[in-house]
C-alpha cells in the first residue's frame, strides 16, 4: 500500500510538472506572473517552515535593528521573488534570447571570465541561491560562453530529474548527477583544464564537507568545490550573485580569488571560500529580497549532534561538489 501511494504521489509530481511547463508557456506573461504572486503571497501569510527558515536568514542580513514589520514585509518580497523565479523557469522556452540580452544589466565584469576563456584558461562562477541563475545561464551563453557545466542534484521522482536535465541542456548547459556515475569533481576538473566554463551554486554547504566560513558576523558552511577546483586546475574563480531588476535581471561578477601564495591545500581553500562569503555578503545585502534561501546556512541553527565536525577546507579535494537546489534548495535543482 505504502508503495502504492509514493507510485501515485510520484505520478501527480511529474504531472504537476508537466502541466506547469505546458500551460505557463501559453498563457499570457501578465496572467502567470498575477497567479504566481499571489501563490508566493499565499504560502507567505502561511507560515510554513520554508518562510519560517527565510525570515530566521534574512534576519542575519537585516541584524537587530530591522523591527518585526520590516523583516516580515521583506520575507514577503523574498517570497514573491522566488515565486517569480518559477515563473520564470517554466515561461523560460519562451523568453527570447534577444529579450534576456536586452533585459540583463552587468558590471561587465563577464568581459575578464570572457578574456580567460579566449586564452584557454578554465572559468568558474561560483553563486549563490539568488536571483534566476538559470536566465543567467542562458544570458552568459547568448553573450558568447558557448556552454557551461555544472552540478545537480538528483530528484525523486526520477522523472522529474529527467524533466529539469532535458530543460536545461536544451539552453545549452551541461548537467552532472550530483549522485551516481562518475566522479563529478573529476569532470568538472577535465572541462577546467580543457579551457571550459564551469557553474556552481556554492552558499549552502549539501555534502556535509562543506568549509565553515564567518557569513554576516555568524559562522556557517559553504560549499569547498570551486575552491578546491580552483587549487587543483588553475582555474579563475570569479564569484557571482544575480538579483531581479524590474522586470529585467542584474548580475554582478567579482574579480577573480587568486590561489593564495602560501599554506597548505586547505588553508588556501579556507581562505578563498571566506572571500566567495564576502562576495556574497556583499551581493545579497544589495538585494536581500532576491536571496531564496529556505533552508538552514547558518552553523546555530543546526542540531549540534548531527553537525559535522568542521575540517576547515574538507577532507577530500572534491568536498563541496554538490548539487545546487532550484532558488534555495527547496525545489527541483
Amino acid at each position: 500500500m505504502r508503495r502504492t501511494l509514493a507510485t501515485a504521489r510520484d505520478w501527480f509530481v511529474d504531472r504537476a510538472y508537466a502541466l506547469g511547463w505546458a500551460l505557463v508557456c501559453r498563457v499570457p506573461e501578465s496572467w502567470a506572473r498575477s497567479a504566481f504572486l499571489l501563490a508566493g503571497d499565499i504560502a507567505w501569510r502561511r507560515q510554513g517552515r520554508g518562510v519560517q527558515r527565510l525570515e530566521a536568514n534574512l534576519r542575519r542580513v537585516t541584524g537587530p535593528q530591522a523591527s518585526g514589520k520590516e523583516l516580515r514585509a521583506l520575507s514577503r518580497a523574498g517570497m514573491r521573488s522566488y515565486a517569480r523565479y518559477w515563473m520564470e523557469v517554466f515561461r523560460l522556452p519562451v523568453i527570447s534570447r534577444e529579450r534576456i540580452l536586452a533585459d540583463t544589466v552587468s558590471n561587465g565584469g563577464e568581459r575578464a571570465a570572457f578574456a580567460q576563456l579566449a586564452a584557454g584558461r578554465g572559468v568558474i562562477f561560483a553563486l549563490p541561491h539568488t536571483g534566476n541563475w538559470e536566465v543567467a545561464g542562458a544570458w552568459i551563453i547568448a553573450r558568447g560562453a558557448g556552454r557551461f557545466t555544472t552540478v545537480a542534484e538528483r530528484l525523486k521522482p526520477e522523472s522529474v530529474f529527467l524533466r529539469f536535465l532535458a530543460f536545461r541542456e536544451s539552453l545549452g548547459f551541461e548537467v552532472l548527477p550530483a549522485t551516481g556515475g562518475n566522479s563529478r569533481f573529476g569532470v568538472l576538473a577535465q572541462r577546467l583544464r580543457a579551457g571550459g566554463l564551469v557553474c556552481l551554486p556554492a552558499d549552502r554547504d549539501v555534502t556535509g564537507g562543506g568549509i565553515e566560513v564567518e557569513f554576516f558576523g555568524q559562522k556557517a558552511r559553504m560549499m569547498g568545490g570551486p575552491a578546491a577546483l580552483a587549487v587543483q586546475t588553475g582555474a579563475a574563480l570569479l564569484p557571482a550573485v544575480l538579483w531581479f531588476d524590474g522586470r529585467g535581471w542584474g548580475v554582478h561578477i567579482y574579480p577573480e580569488i587568486p590561489v593564495p601564495a602560501e599554506g597548505s591545500r586547505r588553508d588556501k581553500m579556507a581562505a578563498m571560500t571566506q572571500q566567495m562569503a564576502r562576495n556574497f555578503e556583499a551581493g545579497i545585502a544589495a538585494h536581500p529580497e532576491d536571496w531564496h534561501m529556505l533552508q538552514r546556512v547558518f552553523a546555530e541553527d543546526f542540531d549540534p549532534g548531527r553537525l559535522p565536525a568542521a575540517t576547515g577546507a574538507g577532507e577530500e579535494l572534491n568536498a563541496g561538489v554538490g548539487g545546487n537546489g532550484a532558488a534555495g534548495g527547496g525545489g527541483p535543482s
